[in-house]
């Protein structure tokens, strides 16, 4: 019996009194879904020191207003208005899960002085309301700062969790019909970004793309990553077999020559789009076709515009792309 007893107590201790004391620590209240309007506006009181690579300056700042800039910079404005709901609360999760991460060292390794950064190659793009006006002009700004406004104030404090922990809420332009799990592209699985469909994309402009190098250029890339590689321009096109496809529709192994790559690889040694594409060999061109743009993991910012047109609130599109996330509120900042 007492072994017995000690198993029961050990499984309360993991499975819930652990969660709980995390989550009473990230000071997060748990929302019933569907209710945002009982969701009171609360104090933005959490500074956030980012590190600006225009100025190479760390700035402090308060969270909301960041996210303004964020969403602004990360997600055209002209799009609906709960898909900028939906870029909101994923901006805010994404920086309180670096803000926690990395908030005790300081910073995060690549700048230590900030746990967040303003490129969106690195963290999440922020730029300055001068660069936004000097990118997009004065009647952008009268026009859509308002509605930006809207999309943050109206989610303030919102975060998504699994398992009462902020998730890392990953996001890229378009997917090309379907995301990836995020095993397949950054080796960790993660269980709310999983491969979905989305079929609301047909008004990107990069849903399909294509791009054309000379056969010469094709091989000299290719030698030069790998210089053991074994490749001719004679029947260039039987020496090129995709081998396995992801989930989501992306290249995970290629053969090319003798040598076998992953999509990413190919996508950045190409400067690709995404890694969901077909080689075709036409004469003396090697023509790249590719659908979608980003990463593939987590929200299509796209996908998310097309589900808000098709009458989708912020939460269901959120919880469309991570799946199993409960959409809490963050009690206070202090």
């Amino acid at each position: 019996m007492r072994g017995i007893f000690f198993a029961i107590f050990s499984f309360v201790v993991v499975v819930v009194l652990i969660p709980l004391v995390i989550l009473t620590s990230c000071d997060i209240n748990i929302l019933p879904r569907n209710r945002v309007e009982e969701r009171a506006i609360i104090e933005s009181d959490l500074s956030i020191k980012i590190y600006n690579h225009e100025t190479k300056q760390t700035m402090e700042l308060y969270l909301e207003d960041y996210l303004l800039n964020v969403v602004a910079s990360e997600m055209p404005a002209a799009f609906e208005i709960e898909a900028l709901k939906a870029q909101a609360v994923a901006a805010r999760t994404y920086a309180i899960w670096r803000y926690m991460n990395h908030s005790k060292q300081g910073g995060h390794p690549e700048h230590p002085s900030a746990v967040l950064c303003t490129s969106h190659t690195h963290c999440q793009e922020w730029l300055s309301t001068e660069e936004l006006l000097k990118r997009h002009g004065q009647k952008w700004f009268d026009q859509y700062w308002s509605k930006i406004e809207e999309a943050v104030n109206s989610t303030t404090g919102v975060v998504m969790t699994y398992n009462m922990n902020p998730i890392e809420p990953l996001y890229h332009s378009t997917s090309g019909g379907a995301t990836e799990n995020s095993e397949d592209v950054f080796a960790t699985a993660k269980p709310y970004l999983r491969s979905v469909s989305s079929p609301y994309e047909q008004g990107s402009p990069v849903l399909v793309d294509n791009k054309v190098i000379t056969v010469k250029e094709f091989i000299n890339r290719m030698k030069r990553e790998k210089s053991s590689i074994k490749i001719s321009e004679r029947n260039l096109a039987s020496q090129i077999k995709i081998i396995q496809r992801t989930q989501g529709g992306s290249i995970k192994e290629i053969q090319i020559g003798d040598q076998t790559f992953t999509g990413s690889q190919i996508r950045r040694m190409f400067d690709l789009r995404s890694a969901d594409f077909n080689v075709d060999i036409n004469g003396s061109s090697v023509e790249f076709t590719t659908r979608g743009y980003g990463h593939g993991v987590g929200m299509s910012q796209w996908g998310a515009n097309g589900m808000a047109k098709q009458g989708s609130d912020f939460e269901e599109i959120l919880s469309h792309y991570y799946q199993g996330i409960t959409l809490n509120k963050i009690k206070s900042y202090k």
